[in-house]
């Protein structure tokens, strides 16, 4: 089996994985990740994270260029936006998961620390999460806005729709989008609570041993 095949067999399992947690439904979410040939391997439009064929995933050329299977996502700007402006992206991934989307819904959302400093996995993994605005869905618009963090960040949420995460390789990518959720999940259980947060101290600790961009 070729590098590619084993990618693509790669992408739809993860895809898979997530789908059946409940972490995306029906045909949302969208997921890619850099071909051994330099191109893109990209989840088609209105396909299902549960329902992936390998064999029908879009592939890009190393110019960008849409060469085989089926028609990409609409939200293609999203993704090549984290591949030009972040050195070292080999995948994106997208969802639409419960949580973090109620997280974003609240008035007083951290528009410059989505995610709440409530873990050192959360820090590790994903640094300081970005809270973008409410698009409608498909809008390249979505892409200038990652385009315009100039790499710094490597996830985004989408307020009213899902979080978007880059990481090095597949499998990075998803456990970080992962982390980001369970998260999410932590901050809205907690709510109301006298949580007692990491500390700068232990943050800028996190920060330094791991050396994450925050």
């Amino acid at each position: 089996m070729s590098d590619e095949a084993k990618l693509r067999d790669q992408l739809c399992a993860l895809a898979r994985s997530l789908y059946d947690r409940g972490l995306t439904h029906g045909s949302t979410g969208n997921i890619s990740a850099r071909a051994p040939d330099g191109g893109l391997l990209v989840s088609p439009t209105g396909s299902s994270f549960g329902r992936l064929d390998p064999a029908r995933l879009s592939k890009f050329d190393d110019r960008g260029q849409h060469i085989d299977g089926d028609r990409p996502t609409k939200e293609m700007p999203l993704h090549t936006a984290f591949y030009d402006t972040r050195a070292g992206t080999g995948a994106v991934v997208h969802l639409h998961s419960t949580h973090s989307v109620a997280l974003s819904m609240l008035t007083d959302a951290d528009e410059d620390t989505f995610i709440p400093p409530l873990t050192p996995y959360a820090i590790m993994q994903l640094g300081r999460v970005k809270l973008l605005p409410v698009f409608l869905p498909g809008d390249p618009a979505m892409g200038d806005a990652v385009r315009g963090l100039a790499g710094k960040r490597s996830a985004v949420m989408l307020a009213h729709h899902g979080p978007v995460v880059a990481g090095k390789d597949a499998d990075a990518a998803c456990n970080a989008i992962e982390e980001l959720e369970a998260t999410a999940k932590l901050a809205l259980l907690t709510r109301g609570l006298p949580v007692k947060p990491l500390s700068d101290d232990q943050i800028a600790q996190v920060v330094t041993k791991f050396d994450v961009d925050w």
